[in-house]
């Protein structure tokens, strides 16, 4: 790949990985077969697990979820091949400030470089962004998708498993919304000019895994991440109830899911995005796809109506969707002198009783 290790990657000595990391009490595995009869006692069961795994962990990873495990196997060779490439080959697509999608090898996460190099891409072909961070920006940028001319069916293979990973979104969201007590299909409209993208991560072996994390720690922005690993593990995830670190036990053919901010916000803090961080290794590669299931970029997020009342006022300032993602994107390709933009900067003050 091409990565030399030097002290852009050190993390500061309090987020250094643990030598040792348990896999025990780890994330709720969740059957999604009774998706499919769609009602009844056990799909009754299945939205309270989904609660309960939202509520508790902000994490949950799912089995028998209906995508064929030839689109997983696709979509991982792909990957392995695209970044198998040269250097030179791989940046004839490099992303930069102009476009945000494609190949890149130095971002940065909490403004600490990530030992990885990634490739993303949007689910529509493009995507809208408002023009700058600035309140009330009206004028809007288009981006494309820049795609590699090796892998010769890279295009191919991706846009089929991003229509497979969409259905199960929505699926998921359902049952979140379910969860909640609202209707199914209460949080979906947001999703109709959605802001979906998926992103191939490669993390190569690193010389000092002990000093460098693949991504640093963070909670997701969006709404929610559907995420397929591969069987070498390294997602680790700030379990709630201790603030320990837990290494999420990979399960071949399964995803991870996890709660963006954005539900968060939406739920009024019924659940929780959680922290999570991607620890490497000295001796195997490793390689991970999220999709990110995002709103349009018009969408202004605030807690739902329905979830909100005297006893429980809302507890964030409505905040622009669009603007968020743009200032976090930023963020990546520069070291800032502040922190970037997180939701609890829209927390509000609420007033003691």
């Amino acid at each position: 790949m091409g990565l030399e290790f030097d002290d852009a990657f050190i993390q500061a000595e309090e987020h250094r990985p643990k030598p040792s990391i348990s896999e025990a009490g780890g994330i709720p595995v969740i059957d999604l077969s009774p998706i499919i009869a769609g009602e009844g006692e056990a799909f009754s069961g299945l939205v309270a697990e989904v609660g309960s795994a939202c509520k508790n962990w902000g994490f949950f990873q799912v089995i028998n979820h209906g995508i064929d495990g030839k689109v997983l196997e696709r979509i991982h060779a792909a990957a392995r091949e695209f970044f198998a490439l040269p250097l030179e080959e791989k940046r004839r697509v490099r992303r930069g400030e102009d476009n945000p999608l494609g190949y890149y090898d130095a971002e940065n996460t909490k403004n600490v470089r990530d030992w990885k190099e990634v490739f993303d891409f949007v689910t529509n072909e493009s995507a809208e962004l408002p023009a700058t961070e600035e309140p009330g920006e009206k004028r809007t940028d288009v981006f494309w998708n820049q795609w590699p001319e090796y892998p010769p069916e890279f295009r191919d293979v991706c846009k089929e498993y991003s229509k497979e990973v969409e259905k199960l979104a929505y699926k998921l969201v359902e049952l979140i919304s379910l969860s909640l007590g609202l209707s199914a299909k209460r949080l979906s409209s947001f999703f109709k000019d959605d802001m979906n993208f998926i992103r191939l991560n490669h993390y190569p072996p690193c010389p000092e895994p002990q000093l460098a994390l693949g991504v640093g720690r963070h909670k997701d922005g969006g709404a929610l991440t559907v995420l397929f690993q591969d069987d070498v593990g390294g997602l680790d995830v700030r379990r709630k109830n201790d603030g320990e670190w837990v290494r999420v036990k990979p399960i071949h053919n399964s995803f991870i899911i996890n709660v963006g901010d954005i539900i968060q916000v939406w739920s009024n803090d019924a659940y929780e995005s959680v922290e999570h961080r991607v620890s490497v290794n000295s001796e195997r590669e490793r390689f991970s796809i999220p999709f990110f299931f995002n709103p349009a970029h018009y969408t202004n997020v605030k807690p739902l109506e329905e979830l909100t009342s005297e006893e429980n006022p809302a507890r964030y300032e409505e905040y622009n969707w669009g603007q968020f993602f743009k200032a976090r994107k930023n963020s990546n390709f520069k070291k800032l002198g502040k922190e970037n933009v997180q939701i609890y900067h829209f927390k509000k003050a609420l007033l003691a009783n």
